[in-house]
């Protein structure tokens, strides 16, 4: 466990503060607020999730989601987060750095979805770029990767934007809304520093 403890982060990764937006680890509490967000956006996530079981939005399927969300983070495997508007206060949507590898890899992937409400107002572009420095700079990863579908035109823009660049197709690679798809693999090193989202924007 001594090499666990050494590359866990010593300073605190539950919040991520922003300009207008923050970045926060699911709580019990949020779940009436995220299973109706989750509800109204049902038509405008299943093309890109995979398929939803039949009791995705029940309080005890949130019950087991933060229990393997705790034993995840605890094990250095995953950090989870919802993104929450700073003006309203409101759960807009989540963002994840999952599948963590240590060793000689230091990678994780990112994954991420937004309301329907709240999609194409840049909101993405913003929470990407303040869970990049943690990825880094906090939890000391060299790689994020993310992998879109061929047709997410607005997820590679966000990705873009952020300084991911794309480097291959894997076929088939994750099985989405009930097939077998092909993605885009797209990666950011850890290479000089990390602006956040209101560096870019500036």
């Amino acid at each position: 466990m001594a090499f666990l403890r050494s590359i866990r982060p010593d300073e605190d990764f539950e919040t991520v503060q922003g300009p207008a937006l923050t970045l926060r680890q699911p709580a019990a509490s949020d779940y009436p607020e995220w299973a109706e967000l989750r509800a109204a956006s049902r038509a405008h996530l299943t093309p890109w999730e995979p398929t939803w079981a039949q009791d995705d939005l029940s309080r005890a399927m949130y019950r087991r989601r933060l229990r393997a969300y705790a034993k995840d983070v605890h094990n250095d495997i995953s950090y989870p987060y919802f993104i929450f508007e700073n003006a309203t206060g409101a759960l807009i949507g989540g963002v994840t750095l999952s599948n963590v590898r240590r060793g000689s890899a230091q990678t994780a992937s990112l994954g991420y979805w937004m309301g329907v409400n709240y999609a194409g107002r840049g909101h993405m572009r913003e929470a990407v770029g303040m869970i990049l420095p943690m990825a880094f700079n906090v939890l000391r990863l060299h790689r994020i990767e993310a992998a879109i579908m061929l047709t997410n035109y607005a997820s590679m823009r966000v990705l873009e934007f952020a300084g991911f660049q794309r480097e291959g197709l894997a076929r088939a690679y994750l099985k989405i809304n009930g097939r077998w798809e092909d993605h885009l693999l797209y990666a950011r090193l850890a290479v000089g520093p990390v602006p956040s989202g209101s560096e870019r924007g500036r």
